[in-house]
């Protein structure tokens, strides 16, 4: 408990700052390649089966030349598969499909919804109680994203079809948060943290591969500079060096606050969404931007 404790309280060290920025900047554009993707006409579960192909083969061929060990008990490879199909597959395949009913920016303000869901689950699961400043930045940052978000929500409503697609954003970021529980625990016993993501990479491959043969997709790629571009930077970016420096400050600051990150990842969704696809910024918007900063500010500063 102690120990849990002083990771949600202390202030961040430089190399904290760099996973933090790290984990930012991979995530908030993936959102812009996973637009792309999204509209290629390959199927989604297929999209999931190349990215993390491409990323397992990366994180294997890194472990193999850091020197760390591939051979694990069965206890371990149970962790892993879990690992593979909520954190590595499923969270992305349900918003993929929840990209369907809902405007790419209600996905990331959903996805938002990680830093508080950590909190909880922090505290139910782990038994690690939140500090005052990490629950009220995270309430803040929260309360930004709604603030950014706002009129796009007045403005499509909630229908039908955006209820189905808020519970599907809803259920992977769920899938995404409970991944990130068992990625701490396994990291608590000790597991190196590249092997262990490159085992997971592998089972959520398999795992979509699995639902693309069930649901009878067909395994096609589509051979253009823009999507094989997205392809590349959403396997080696936003996967293999984005996982490794959330998972890596995950198990340095506790998941509550590396959780934190999530919030901030809209706020460069839009700035990419206001150069690339003419986003119009709003008094509200900017309310919010400033809210969603403060409470950031907030959080990484911890208890000094």
């Amino acid at each position: 408990m102690k120990q849990a404790i002083r990771l949600q309280d202390r202030a961040f060290e430089p190399f904290d700052y760099g996973l933090y920025a790290m984990t930012v900047f991979a995530w908030s554009l993936s959102w812009y390649a996973l637009s792309v993707q999204a509209g290629s006409g390959v199927a989604n579960e297929v999209n999931i089966v190349w990215r993390f192909l491409i990323a397992a083969l990366i994180m294997l061929v890194w472990a193999v030349v850091s020197k760390q060990r591939l051979k694990f008990a069965l206890r371990d490879h149970l962790g892993f598969a879990a690992l593979g199909v909520l954190l590595f597959s499923s969270n992305f395949l349900l918003f993929y499909y929840g990209a369907q009913y809902l405007v790419s920016g209600l996905l990331s303000v959903v996805f938002s919804l990680a830093s508080i869901i950590n909190l909880v689950l922090s505290t139910v699961v782990m038994r690690e109680p939140p500090s005052s400043r990490t629950l009220i930045g995270g309430l803040m940052g929260f309360g930004g994203i709604a603030l950014m978000f706002l009129p796009e929500m007045q403005a499509h409503g909630f229908t039908g079809k955006t209820l189905v697609g808020l519970g599907l954003c809803i259920a992977g970021t769920l899938c995404f948060c409970t991944g990130n529980l068992i990625s701490a625990r396994l990291q608590k016993r000790g597991l190196p943290l590249i092997s262990m993501n490159g085992w997971g990479m592998v089972y959520g491959t398999l795992w979509a591969a699995f639902l693309a043969v069930v649901f009878g997709k067909h395994f096609t790629v589509a051979w253009t500079g823009e999507y094989l571009g997205s392809l590349v930077f959403l396997a080696v970016v936003s996967t293999v060096l984005a996982f490794f420096a959330y998972l890596t400050l995950l198990g340095r600051i506790g998941s509550a606050r590396a959780g934190y990150a999530t919030v901030m990842f809209p706020v460069f969704a839009l700035i990419v969404s206001t150069i690339l696809e003419g986003y119009q910024w709003t008094v509200l918007a900017v309310a919010g931007l400033l809210l969603v900063l403060a409470g950031n500010l907030f959080v990484i500063r911890g208890k000094r």
